[in-house]
């Protein structure tokens, strides 16, 4: 089964860049990498730039309707994701425990819909 670990944060709390406590917050992230690779279950994940660079699409009323930024105000915002396959959501739980973040913001941890291979 495919999970997204969705990486939630307040900017305010994250480590300052270039500072040891970023440095150990990478660290953590480059390790938990690493482990999901070995296991074999990493399946994708990136970093996501900030809310800054963000458009959000609505339709209403049949007119498309967008705006700077994320559609909702949060104080955490979504930064990045791994995409894991593993068998459960235990084990989905398993990893999401290794990202540094979850010290002081929210992983997600959320199934894919999976309905098989689109393409044939």
């Amino acid at each position: 089964m495919k999970y997204m670990l969705l990486i939630y944060s307040n900017p305010a709390m994250d480590p300052a860049y270039g500072s040891p406590a970023f440095e150990k917050m990478m660290a953590g992230f480059y390790a938990a990498s690493e482990r999901m690779m070995a296991d074999g279950v990493m399946r994708g994940g990136d970093e996501l730039q900030g809310i800054e660079t963000a458009s959000s699409l609505r339709i209403r009323g049949g007119k498309v309707e967008t705006m700077d930024g994320p559609f909702a105000e949060v104080r955490e915002h979504l930064g990045g994701y791994f995409l894991i396959d593993v068998p459960d959501l235990d084990s989905a739980l398993k990893y999401a425990a290794l990202l540094p973040v979850a010290h002081w913001g929210t992983i997600e941890v959320r199934p894919l819909v999976e309905r098989g291979n689109l393409d044939a």
